[in-house]
């Protein structure tokens, strides 16, 4: 018959209608499987339950998927209870990537690596840091306290081999064999090996110092029988007057004629001796305080020269020819106008910009009213009290009455720890270029 289909042909379609059936339904189950896998991994390694996974694959089933699918699809669908974006795809929490406090992970040292050994009894902890590689807590370093200390130096005021100005004749005037020494206007003999050997400098940095900021340096010419650990130190107390009066200033006291009845100034009496001194001075300090660029500033402070009995005469020959007169903002005089008036009268007259104190006892009374009636001719004027403060040409004369002795005159003079007084009022001018950084009863206190 015409337009009829040949069995064989039908029988053709029939199979294949039959296996593209089973195709699709292949391909059904192959979906089904691989949309809830690459969600997981979309997830970023964050499972979902089986809720999700049900929910995800039943839009790809209903309606082409087999019976069998077809009832699975619906049971899950009665456990998923949604099916929104938010609930296939939540937002990852704070605590999912950020452990908490008590969730933190527990960190090794190298020693938990390591094999362990008996527990044996440790020595005392040295008192020194051990370098290490394991992660170490920032060391701090302790709070800074005074420096004090004894530098040698060559520009100190001994050994000395030149000449005496006042004579012009060799200082060491004297020998016995191999021994040299220096025969003194009162005729006592003091050998060089004994008396004019020590070239030590007493330096004393209070903790509060800073360098960074206005400040002067105190050089202290001790009087006669004196060493700089007996009496400048443990005796006189000038470094702790320094410290306790809050000034920002450090100390330098030369060894002079050791523990003898001389006054004789050695290396401060030649030309720029002053300035060599403080030149190599500035070195030491600067590494005693541990910063080597602050050398320059220590080359370059302001100097306040304090004289006492004997010390006149290294003072006023440092004023004279010392090369550095003027950097000195002050000279106090303790009980030590024994002479050379002439040069301190020239340096007060021609260095304005300075002040100049002299206290003193019944011993110099007769010179000091002679270099107040000096000065005073020459139009100067002059105070007779500390009461006042001090300013760029001051000049203060005063005279201590009964009960003060000479001996004990650096520690008791007008008031008790005179070179202290002198620092506060002349930190409390800023004209004199010297910062005040510590108060005095906080510095007091801490002692």
């Amino acid at each position: 018959m015409v337009g009829a289909v040949p069995k064989p042909r039908a029988d053709i379609r029939a199979d294949r209608t039959t296996s593209g059936a089973r195709g699709r339904a292949l391909r059904i189950a192959l979906i089904s499987v691989l949309v809830p896998l690459s969600l997981t991994l979309v997830q970023c390694g964050k499972a979902p339950n089986p809720a999700a996974l049900a929910a995800n694959s039943q839009a790809n089933v209903q309606g082409n998927a087999p019976a069998n699918v077809q009832v699975v699809a619906k049971t899950n669908q009665q456990i998923a209870s949604s099916d929104s974006f938010e609930d296939r795809f939540p937002a990852p929490q704070f605590r999912e990537r950020f452990p908490s406090a008590s969730e933190g992970f527990l960190q090794r040292q190298m020693s938990d690596f390591s094999p362990k050994r008996a527990v044996q009894q440790q020595p005392e902890q040295a008192p020194y840091m051990v370098a290490s590689l394991a992660p170490q807590a920032p060391y701090q370093r302790p709070p800074r306290e005074d420096l004090t200390t004894l530098v040698s130096m060559k520009s100190s005021a001994f050994p000395y081999f030149g000449n005496n100005p006042a004579s012009d004749a060799p200082f060491l005037n004297i020998s016995k064999g191999d021994r040299r020494g220096h025969r003194s206007y009162s005729g006592r003999v003091f050998w060089q090996d004994e008396t004019y050997s020590d070239n030590r400098v007493l330096m004393h940095v209070p903790e509060h110092f800073d360098v960074r900021k206005p400040g002067v340096i105190v050089v202290f010419f001790h009087g006669n029988g004196a060493t700089l650990e007996r009496d400048v130190r443990d005796r006189q107390l000038v470094p702790q007057q320094i410290t306790d009066s809050g000034a920002n200033a450090i100390l330098l006291a030369p060894q002079m004629a050791v523990d003898a009845a001389d006054s004789s100034a050695g290396k401060f009496w030649q030309a720029g001796g002053l300035k060599r001194f403080i030149d190599e001075s500035a070195n030491h300090l600067a590494r005693l305080t541990g910063d080597p660029n602050s050398a320059r500033a220590f080359a370059n402070m302001p100097i306040v020269i304090v004289g006492y009995s004997g010390g006149f005469l290294p003072t006023a020959w440092s004023l004279e020819v010392g090369g550095i007169s003027d950097r000195v903002r002050g000279v106090v005089l303790l009980d030590a106008v024994y002479g050379e008036m002439d040069k301190f009268a020239s340096w007060i007259e021609s260095h304005r910009s300075g002040f100049f104190v002299s206290s003193y006892t019944h011993y110099t009374a007769r010179r000091d009213r002679e270099l107040m009636s000096t000065l005073r001719q020459k139009g100067i004027t002059v105070s007779e009290d500390m009461d006042g403060p001090l300013r760029p040409g001051s000049v203060v004369f005063v005279e201590t009455g009964d009960g003060i002795t000479h001996r004990d005159y650096v520690t008791r003079a007008w008031t008790r720890d005179p070179l202290k007084d002198v620092l506060v009022k002349m930190s409390a001018t800023p004209a004199l270029a010297l910062t005040r950084v510590a108060a005095t009863a906080s510095s007091a206190s801490s002692r």
